[in-house]
């Protein structure tokens, strides 16, 4: 449904790495069947700078130049923020990725704007069935959706023997 309501856009679908225990590989599969991507599989695939990582090295600048110089050349590195004026070092610093947080659309349009191509941009946060289009319309290349695999619903099956 998700991948359908975007389809107008160029946005594209990835789910999270937040999965059920021990059926990771079953639902990224399944997240691609229906037509979405898959974020990261594991910890290890990318860097991803979050608030937390952003405090401890002392500020947006500061991780990322540490993410840069411990990242192999093949290794991808994106850092969240949830607001413009944090965008602003990370536009002037550099990323691969860099994740808008929590954004309103017209807050992600004006991102996108910002970034004007250097890197590529990723919504999430809040993002519905009901929110979904307006976010891909701002120009995001990347909408995450945690709920395709921690929320999706399971199929009850049943087996009933019946002799006679």
């Amino acid at each position: 449904k998700y991948v359908g309501l975007v389809a107008h856009t160029n946005a594209k679908i990835c789910c999270t790495r937040k999965t059920t225990p021990g059926l990771r590989a079953f639902e990224k599969y399944a997240v691609r069947c229906g037509g979405a991507m898959n974020h990261r599989f594991g910890l290890d695939d990318a860097f991803l700078i979050k608030d937390n990582h952003i405090a401890v090295a002392g500020g947006i600048r500061e991780a990322l130049r540490a993410a840069k110089a411990a990242a192999g050349h093949l290794v991808k590195v994106e850092i969240e923020v949830d607001t413009l004026d944090q965008l602003r070092e990370v536009v002037d610093e550099g990323a691969d990725f860099v994740l808008l947080d929590n954004m309103t659309p017209d807050q992600l349009q004006e991102a996108v704007r910002r970034v004007s191509g250097k890197m590529l941009t990723e919504a999430s946060g809040g993002v519905t069935l009901q929110t979904v289009a307006a976010i891909a319309e701002s120009g995001v290349d990347m909408i995450s959706v945690g709920a395709l695999t921690h929320s999706a619903p399971v199929l009850d099956l049943g087996l009933d023997i019946v002799i006679g």
